[in-house]
């Protein structure tokens, strides 16, 4: 089937990384956008069965997985998308699978997309250095101690990674990310393209102080 213009990711496999403690919001919503423009989505996480989503402090419904760390393969995925909130990507930074499989998709160039504290797992990838990324404001520092540029904007495209704040930015996280994803967009080739900050979109200085 080919792409139309409703649904443009048609015949895209995109990858979700989660475990327990996953922001549902980050999580489920740009599934659901994704899904809607076309694309076939897969909830991977350290081990198969389910994984506990909340909302902010407070537990939600579990969530099923669909692929195993074990069992996912990067060069069968198009792009990976790392929701947040805070246990869930401080508990997979420390997972090395789970890192060599983000490591995998900056490798080859494909979009990798994070909110809120995911992009603690681009630091422990090794994949923010030298990069313009935004996140939650209290891990700024940690992604300026480790060589990226941090800016308070909305969302943040950097060649091939997106990155967004929060949940209040999600509908710009996830038309982000479908643009990146869009078969006429260029194909980033694997490496770090320069920097440029006029990618990154909406209200915000260059090099702002987290608030």
């Amino acid at each position: 089937m080919g792409t139309g213009p409703d649904r443009p990711l048609e015949g895209r496999t995109v990858a979700l990384l989660a475990t327990d403690g996953v922001e549902r919001a980050e999580l489920l919503e740009p599934r659901r956008a994704l899904e809607e423009a076309g694309a076939r989505t897969l909830l991977v996480a350290p081990e198969p069965g389910e994984i506990r989503a909340f909302d902010h402090l407070d537990p939600a419904e579990p969530v099923p997985v669909d692929l195993g760390l074990d069992g996912a393969r990067p060069d069968e995925i198009d792009a990976l998308v790392l929701p947040g909130g805070v246990a869930n990507p401080d508990r997979l930074r420390t997972d090395r699978r789970a890192v060599a499989f983000v490591r995998a998709f900056a490798d080859a160039g494909k979009p990798l997309a994070a909110i809120c504290h995911a992009p603690w797992l681009l630091i422990e990838a090794g994949v923010a250095r030298g990069r313009t990324l935004t996140s939650f404001p209290s891990i700024a520092t940690d992604l300026a101690n480790t060589g990226a540029v941090w800016v308070d904007r909305e969302v943040c495209v950097d060649g091939p990674l997106v990155t967004s704040r929060r949940p209040d930015d999600l509908p710009a996280f996830c038309a982000a990310l479908i643009e990146a994803l869009r078969p006429a967009a260029a194909v980033p080739r694997p490496g770090r393209p320069p920097t440029d900050l006029r990618a990154c979109r909406s209200p915000g200085a260059a090099g702002a102080r987290p608030r």
